[in-house]
């Protein structure tokens, strides 16, 4: 479920059309943000975390 998100991230353009098809309606109000990162990490990867705390924490303040 998306309704609660004011902003949401993805990692790349192909994230962001996937979201886009499928929740539509859902996300005329939202901030959607493409971080331009290559899904090619395994799931919470030290790299990939320190990359989205990089990316993503300037987005937040």
């Amino acid at each position: 479920a998306i309704q609660w998100a004011d902003i949401i991230f993805v990692m790349e353009k192909s994230h962001q059309r996937k979201l886009s098809n499928k929740f539509q309606p859902r996300l005329k109000n939202k901030r959607v943000i493409c971080l331009d990162i290559r899904d090619e990490y395994e799931y919470m990867q030290p790299e990939l975390v320190e990359l989205l705390k990089k990316k993503v924490l300037p987005l937040l303040k």
